[in-house]
């Protein structure tokens, strides 16, 4: 039998199109109605198509490997609180790593072994409410300057006084937000595709955050679509990647609480938030370093803000898309010791 042809990116993105519309009004129906179960089915299988069917490009040898999962947990203010930590803490550089939405500290396997190393440790933290974290979530703010207040409540546990720190997606503005109020805890900053100004949240999560009174009364795999049309609307440029990224980071949410708790975040989606931290960010003195996909959805206008804001280098990534951090450890890490470099040698930083 003759391969199915793969399709043409434009094809994809009009499967992602239909069936995260299908899963949306499978949400709207009746529990009762017919059309209920055969729109879920339907939004299932045109975002499962259009994810595995996309073509793969090369990945850098030196991208592949991942780090084991070395995850630490500990009670703080009254939150149980749990992240990864790689390398001896102890006389070491902390490299803090924050995830975004719906990730949790796994997405950074692949950046942490490029970036630990003697003198050098890695600590992922998951962000309260999010991962495997879920049920510390519930009845707790999720907002940005909520994490970074849990953020900072984590850092004194740890007794770390500064560090350099590294933010996707809505972990940027979390940090963005930690870098305004406490300059001081910040060696160096690496931002890649975060939520910034008013690029977020994109259309994928608003149809969501519009829908969570009916999501967080559904059962998972009613769900399933939806997460799933979500990610792939931000976009991983190498397939392969990407569908092992959704099978990854969806594990927390096939759980019977993870459609209350999915809900639960959507509601504390607000452009507010990054929108009130950005006059401060003029003010930063610190090095930073922007990394950016190319065709990511938050849009390239943004990053380039955000590197005339902060005075920072920009590199693009031709082609990328969203999830630069899976897809393009390598260009992330390098950002790591690029800065890395500045603070052990005390230069100046490097303006963009």
């Amino acid at each position: 039998m003759a391969a199915l042809p793969l399709p043409k990116p434009q094809s994809r993105n009009a499967h992602l199109l239909l069936g995260a519309t299908a899963a949306a009004l499978a949400l709207t129906l009746p529990r009762r109605s017919n059309w209920r179960l055969p729109l879920a089915a339907l939004g299932a299988a045109e975002v499962g198509w259009a994810l595995l069917r996309a073509p793969s490009p090369a990945v850098p040898e030196r991208a592949r490997e991942a780090a084991p999962e070395l995850v630490r947990s500990a009670m703080v203010e009254g939150i149980l609180m749990r992240w990864e930590e790689h390398g001896e803490r102890s006389g070491s550089l902390p490299v803090v790593m924050v995830h975004g939405l719906p990730t949790h500290p796994r997405a950074w396997r692949y950046v942490i072994p490029q970036v630990v190393r003697d003198g050098v440790c890695c600590l992922a933290w998951e962000q309260v409410g999010f991962g495997w974290s879920l049920a510390e979530g519930l009845g707790r703010d999720l907002s940005i300057p909520a994490q970074a207040a849990y953020l900072r409540a984590w850092l004194r546990h740890l007794g770390i006084d500064r560090a350099l720190f590294v933010a996707h997606d809505y972990g940027g503005g979390v940090v963005q937000h930690l870098a305004a109020a406490r300059p001081d805890l910040f060696m160096g900053l690496v931002l890649t595709d975060c939520v910034a100004y008013d690029n977020w949240p994109v259309t994928a999560v608003r149809t969501a955050r519009a829908l969570s009174g009916v999501i967080e009364r559904l059962p998972p795999a009613m769900v399933k679509p939806l997460f799933l049309a979500a990610l792939a609307n931000l976009g991983h440029d190498d397939a392969a990647r990407g569908a092992e990224s959704a099978a990854l980071h969806w594990q927390p949410y096939a759980r019977p609480i993870g459609p209350i708790a999915f809900a639960h975040q959507l509601r504390h989606f607000s452009a507010r938030d990054t929108l009130a931290v950005a006059p401060a960010l003029p003010h930063l003195d610190l090095p930073v370093r922007i990394v950016w996909g190319e065709k990511d959805p938050l849009g390239l206008w943004s990053a380039e803000r955000l590197a005339a804001d902060l005075r920072a280098p920009l590199q693009v990534i031709p082609g990328g898309r969203h999830f630069t951090l899976e897809d393009h450890p390598d260009i992330i890490a390098d950002a790591v010791h690029a800065i890395l470099s500045e603070v052990k040698s005390g230069s100046k930083r490097v303006a963009g």
